[in-house]
């Protein structure tokens, strides 16, 4: 594509250039200015389908005094000696003591809170800056002895702090800007109100004691916890927030989940979570790093602490020293050195029975340590996991926390009536009232897309659902060289071999039999991931005189196996091979065609097509060169900010089928939303960016078209970053596009598809099932002036379905609302995976396969599990991450990622 000068987009955009001369190969092209965008409105709704009438879990929300101002004060707090102090934690306290204590210097004004450094007020202060000193008191143990210890004979204290708050003036918020964005005016500070109404509710949950994470809040009752191994507990709470809709402001509520750790005595927890039979067999090292930071109670007190680390040794060896009185009580005797637990069980008639070969807590400070035997210590309640779970963990969250539809909306229902909402003094003193019922909405159910399989017959999904019984795949490869890999003790590879060659044959997959099957060698089972996967490569190299088409590798355990991330890079980049991972539990048809169905697709076959693109019928997409991207960024674990992001775009190739993909997968710096490696101009002249790569090869595999309509679809922003998507990120996409000697910039149309949300859409008449596959709702509901719609295409069997929220930011190609709902929904069985429609459209889904499969390439064992993560960042930092090996050119236009 790079060496073809020539308008790209000939009788296309009326906007477009003229096109360019042919350029010089030695000259670099001049890109022009691409132009700038901004977020569309809504440009109508659908009409096909058939309506339903559906709940959603929105309370409709009134505003009787619309011309209410929230003033905006921004809050600094400084101890006695001046340093700054960070509100979160002892914030609350202090603002709670400042308007106690000076209330009719505030004017005996309504407050909200943020927790950290904003204050709303209803109405302005008197002067806009104020400075206040504010007195806390807090216990602590005044020990007796000297001894460094929170011991039985500690004396409950209270010690004063003095604190300065100073209040100044920030901004005015009024709260008719909501009601202007309801009426469609595109207005700055809605954002903000909106902000200041759910800051009401934070803080409203915060002095009920509940554990705030974000929007949610949680309640400290065991009832809404379930376990779900290693010590972990899984709370139930809720999500609120409010939201401008077509319908009026409205109450998103809905039941929301979190992580904490199980309360109760430490000793316990350790063994729990580290899955030990006895206190003995503890790993202190590991102990150290989770306890860390952690509160506890020590019952002989019933006092508080924060658990900074471990005494070096065990209680009954971790001596301190100390003063004794003198022998007439006056005054000050020796100084002797005694063990902790002699000073507990003797001066302090502490009865200790299991811990004095144990480390001791250490809820001192850093020079100053106080030490507490761990069995007298138990974990506080409501304190957050934050560690990413293990799949068995995610597995009984799930299980256990799912709710059937109607379980759900009575459980919104009641929270709703329950908490009261519109009695808060400051949304009383708005005049909002919040109604107690869900809001109704008419849907629509698409109707399903047709799908075309073996000997272009017919196949009609039936509840977004469709199967291979009786049928074959569309385009079937046949495999002629093979073999399979063998890194589990108890599996039958011989029978797995039979068996995948029979279920091929009815599915119309001619498979030989494999060149060879290779056994691991059971001494190497002790060895490193990475060297088990060499010993089985030096293996493959010696019985396999050529290169294979594929390779079936049996593993040991079907989640989380340390032998895949290595086996994935051997194999795909070092090799170019193509490989299938299984690890089966049980074989039958079911298991072996979805198996199969993956097979297939990474060797370039095809399982099913579109009837529509059989039958080169897709609206707007048939007519023209159109490409297709899917777009995400994957994370490292929750907490970890040392981990590179991986991005990966998936584009569509063959057009004008809109069924086939190609990958490219690059690393960025940590938490980084944005991709930022879409264009990458190098010194000399050539692009090395994402984009490029998928350009090339939509026009080697297109007839040598160049697409002058391109469809973005990306997953994974927030709305805040709505406008960085389309200034960051398309502008790459444009001058990747340019780069290669085109002028006429293709039409686009830019969606983002959001899963992360909170709307769920439920039946009327206390229906205990999902709502069908294809329901879509575009009014109501959505926002008051952009262009957005929720649509479920898949159908929920278990648990409350989750609608994709989808946001067009921007549409050049002009879809109607019709066409472009229907397009996203069959998108949504296009998925080579799986004979189910999905949640969200194919190209995001590969995107994030794409981006998971290859960021197992890089191991991080030698990062510390330690480190805490800053959160999402928008724009490149000098941040060094590593780079992902390349893929094999074998492979490199493969769906390597089903």
């Amino acid at each position: 594509m790079e060496d073809v000068a020539g308008p790209g987009n000939a009788g296309g955009d009326p906007h477009s250039s003229p096109p360019p001369p042919t350029i010089a190969p030695n000259l670099k092209p001049e890109l022009v200015a691409p132009p700038k965008y901004s977020i569309m409105s809504r440009c109508g709704t659908g009409t096909t389908g058939q309506t339903i009438p559906l709940l959603a879990n929105h309370f409709k929300v009134s505003v009787n005094v619309p011309d209410a101002v929230f003033y905006q004060y921004f809050v600094r707090i400084t101890s006695e000696d001046k340093i700054a102090v960070e509100g979160k934690g002892i914030g609350r306290k202090l603002i709670d003591r400042l308007y106690q204590t000076y209330s009719s210097d505030l004017g005996g004004k309504k407050f909200a809170y943020d927790g950290d450094k904003a204050l709303y007020i209803l109405g302005p202060l008197p002067q806009r800056r104020l400075e206040f000193s504010v007195v806390l008191e807090e216990t602590f143990a005044k020990h007796e002895n000297g001894s460094p210890l929170a011991d039985k004979r500690s004396r409950r204290s209270f010690r004063s702090k003095t604190f300065n708050v100073e209040i100044s003036y920030a901004a005015e918020i009024p709260l008719k800007s909501i009601a202007l964005a309801l009426r469609g005016v595109d207005v700055d500070n809605t954002q903000d109100a909106l902000k200041v109404l759910d800051i009401i509710l934070r803080q409203q949950a915060a002095n009920r004691g509940c554990l705030l994470v974000r929007q949610s809040f949680f309640h400290d009752d065991s009832r809404n916890f379930v376990d779900v191994g290693a010590g972990v507990k899984g709370v139930r709470g809720f999500h609120s927030s409010f939201r401008p809709t077509q319908g009026g402001l409205s109450l998103n509520m809905d039941v929301s989940t979190t992580m904490i750790l199980t309360p109760g005595p430490v000793i316990d927890f350790l063994i729990t979570n580290q899955d030990v039979r006895e206190a003995r067999y503890i790993d202190w090292v590991k102990a150290k790093k989770m306890l860390k930071n952690m509160r506890i109670n020590a019952r002989h007190r019933n006092m508080e602490f924060k658990v900074i680390g471990l005494s070096e040794k065990p209680c009954n060896q971790q001596y301190f020293p100390m003063k004794l009185k003198s022998g007439n009580g006056t005054g000050e005797g020796q100084t002797v050195e005694i063990t902790v637990y002699e000073y507990f069980t003797k001066h302090c008639g502490v009865e200790l029975t299991s811990s004095q070969y144990m480390p001791c807590l250490d809820v001192g400070k850093p020079k100053r340590p106080n030490y507490l035997p761990l069995e007298l210590c138990s974990l506080v309640s409501l304190q957050r996991y934050t560690k990413a779970l293990s799949s068995t963990q995610r597995a009984s969250l799930v299980e256990k926390s799912r709710q059937k539809p109607h379980e759900r909306i009575r459980t919104v229902t009641d929270a709703v009536k329950k908490y009261q909402y519109d009695d808060d003094p400051m949304l009383a003193t708005c005049g909002i009232s919040i109604e107690k019922q869900l809001t109704q909405v008419n849907g629509r159910v698409l109707e399903t897309p047709k799908l075309k399989v073996g000997n272009s017959e017919d196949c009609i999904p039936h509840k977004g659902r469709w199967n291979f019984n009786n049928k074959t795949l569309f385009n079937p490869t046949r495999i002629d060289r093979w073999l399979v890999v063998n890194f589990s003790a108890r599996c039958d590879t011989s029978h797995i071999s039979r068996e995948l060659i029979n279920c091929g044959r009815k599915k119309g997959i001619f498979i030989e039999r494999p060149f060879t099957l290779l056994e691991e060698d059971p001494q190497c089972r002790r060895q490193s991931p990475v060297a088990r996967v060499e010993k089985m490569f030096e293996q493959i190299l010696a019985k396999l005189p050529g290169e294979p088409q594929f390779i079936l590798c049996v593993l040991p355990e079907r989640k989380n196996c340390d032998i895949y991330g290595p086996w994935k890079k051997k194999s795909l980049s070092e090799f170019g091979i193509v490989t299938q991972c299984i690890s089966p539990s049980k074989i039958n048809d079911q298991y072996l065609t979805n198996v199969l169905l993956k097979i297939n697709s990474k060797l370039g076959g095809i399982n099913s097509l579109l009837a529509i693109e059989h039958s080169s019928c897709v609206p707007l997409v048939n007519d023209t060169p159109t490409m297709i991207l899917g777009m995400d960024v994957s994370h490292g674990s929750p907490g970890r900010s040392d981990i590179p992001s991986v991005a990966a775009v998936v584009g569509s190739r063959s057009w004008p089928l809109i069924s086939r993909y190609r990958a490219a997968v690059r690393t960025q710096s940590p938490k980084l939303e944005m991709i930022d490696a879409l264009y990458k101009p190098l010194e000399n002249g050539t692009d090395a960016g994402i984009i490029r790569e998928l350009l090339v090869d939509f026009y080697k595999t297109s007839n040598g078209r160049k697409p002058t309509q391109i469809i973005v679809f990306r997953d994974g922003v927030s709305e805040s970053q709505f406008n960085q998507v389309l200034n960051i990120e398309l502008d790459q996409i444009i001058k990747a596009y340019q780069h290669l000697g085109e002028v006429d910039v293709p039409k686009f149309t830019v969606i983002v598809a959001q899963k992360n949300h909170h709307t769920k859409l439920f039946q009327t008449g206390g229906s205990t099932d999902n709502v069908p596959a294809g329901t879509v709702v575009d009014t109501n509901i959505v926002h008051p002036r952009n262009y957005d719609f929720y649509m479920c295409a898949h159908a929920g069997m278990i648990g409350t379905s989750r609608p994709a929220h989808y946001h067009v930011l921007v549409d050049e190609i002009g879809f109607s609302p019709d066409g472009l709902q229907n397009l996203i929904h069959s998108l949504s069985y296009v998925y080579q995976r799986s004979t189910t429609a999905i949640s969200i459209v194919a190209p995001i889904c590969y995107a994030h396969l794409a981006a998971a499969q290859v960021g197992q390439f890089m191991k991080f064992e030698d990062l510390s599990e330690t480190s805490s993560g800053n959160g999402s960042v928008t724009s490149a930092e000098s941040i060094p991450f590593p780079e992902l090996p390349k893929l094999h050119k074998n492979v490199q236009g493969s769906m390597f990622f089903c």
